[in-house]
């Protein structure tokens, strides 16, 4: 099996997954919509259920949001992380070709 990664692709992914979050937090729910079904427009019990809901969706709202900008930021650190490491590849084999190679007028 052969891997392969691209850090442009990396660094384009971590910057779509912050925008969504950007966007997601931008277009968050509607507190007026839980008022909207409190008694007196609806019975007592009705309106308790719909607050209980909106509150639950809210605290899976706002993790969702977290969760983006942190897999956000850690596929931003991955990135930079390869690139970090293909640079250091790049000069461990730059210093063994010119440390080992002898030109054959010098053998």
């Amino acid at each position: 099996m052969n891997f392969r990664a691209d850090p442009a692709s990396i660094d384009g992914s971590s910057h779509l997954l912050a925008e969504v979050a950007g966007l997601l937090r931008e277009g968050r729910l509607d507190g007026d919509n839980c008022v909207a079904a409190k008694a007196p427009r609806s019975h007592p019990d009705v309106g308790k259920k719909v607050e209980e809901f909106a509150r639950f969706a809210d605290d899976q709202f706002q993790d969702l949001v977290a969760l983006l900008g942190a897999l956000s930021t850690k596929l931003t650190a991955a990135g930079q992380a390869l690139v970090s490491v293909d640079q250091n590849m790049a000069a461990r084999l730059d210093r063994f070709l010119t440390g080992t190679y002898v030109p054959p007028e010098k053998r």
